[in-house]
């Protein structure tokens, strides 16, 4: 998937990569992140003067995802700008810097973790499908931007019987 060479960005300085990742990747299972077509990543690492690895780049792609109030589709596309920090686990202190990835002895760092979390705080999981939509009846289901149920509002949850008690008091 996404995996950086080490011995060369030792050798080189800098690595660039390039991937596109398919929408089914087991990257994102169990995410709550659904894509409507491949992702496309783009990444340069590099090394810093103090021994980490600096990584930067985009990811763009396709979202399909769902209003929150009607369910119906939403699309969107997204264009995430990615900036990781990864420190050897030999680094003293490493365990206890936010927001900083540990990494462990071999010849590859793999990148996917990290770009997957990155996406998953990046992705707004409250989407709707426009500012006027007015979502599914509550009792009927009836997705009301489509046509009128013939429910009341009066109805009201039994279990809010004594709060509205209270309220009246």
């Amino acid at each position: 998937m996404l995996r950086l060479d080490l011995a060369r960005l030792h050798r080189e300085g800098f690595v660039e990569l390039d991937a596109r990742l398919p929408a089914a990747s087991t990257l994102w299972e169990g995410s709550g992140v659904e894509w409507d077509g491949p992702v496309e990543v783009r990444l340069t690492a590099s090394q810093a003067g103090s021994g980490e690895i600096v990584v930067r780049g985009v990811l763009d792609g396709r979202l399909k995802r769902e209003c929150r109030r009607c369910l119906e589709p939403v699309g969107g596309a997204i264009e995430h700008e990615l900036a990781l920090v990864f420190v050897s686990a030999d680094t003293e202190g490493a365990e206890d810097d936010d927001g900083v990835h540990v990494y462990g002895q071999g010849t590859e760092l793999d990148l996917s973790s990290a770009v997957r979390e990155e996406v998953v705080f990046a992705v707004d999981p409250y989407v709707i499908c426009d500012s006027d939509c007015q979502g599914l009846c509550s009792r009927c289901g009836t997705n009301r931007n489509r046509q009128t149920c013939n429910c009341t509002e009066e109805h009201t949850d039994p279990r809010w019987e004594t709060l509205r008690v209270l309220k009246e008091k």
